[in-house]
């Protein structure tokens, strides 16, 4: 596992199919990663769960064990920077060649902004 992702993140901007999702930014979207796992939460509360494997430098995969991704296996590409994070998720099964999301795309698309110590504190 790649240490820098290791934490709780916030959705800071999401895309599929081309469109900018801002009713899930509202929702107050996090996404926990430890070593094996991934949860995803709404306004605090878990709505998907599920493991993780980081395949290389760039490539992770999800696959559902809860939730709506439940029995889903998920090719992604992800790039970290500083307390930034991006995802490019392959929701048809079909890992992402970059970090796009355009029209007609399976393709979803998040940037995350790592949640700090004393956020989570205060949370």
């Amino acid at each position: 596992m790649n240490p820098a992702l290791t934490g709780i993140w916030e959705m800071i901007r999401a895309e599929s199919g081309g469109e900018h999702s801002l009713e899930l930014l509202a929702l107050r979207v996090e996404l926990e990663l430890t070593s094996a796992r991934y949860t995803v939460r709404f306004g605090g509360q878990v709505a998907d769960r599920g493991t993780l494997a980081v395949a290389s430098a760039s490539s992770l995969t999800i696959t559902g064990t809860e939730g709506p991704n439940l029995g889903r296996t998920i090719p992604c590409i992800y790039q970290v920077a500083g307390d930034r994070l991006r995802i490019c998720y392959g929701m048809d099964g079909t890992a992402p060649e970059k970090f796009a999301s355009p029209a007609g795309s399976t393709n979803y698309l998040a940037t995350y902004r790592r949640r700090s110590a004393e956020e989570f504190a205060i949370a």
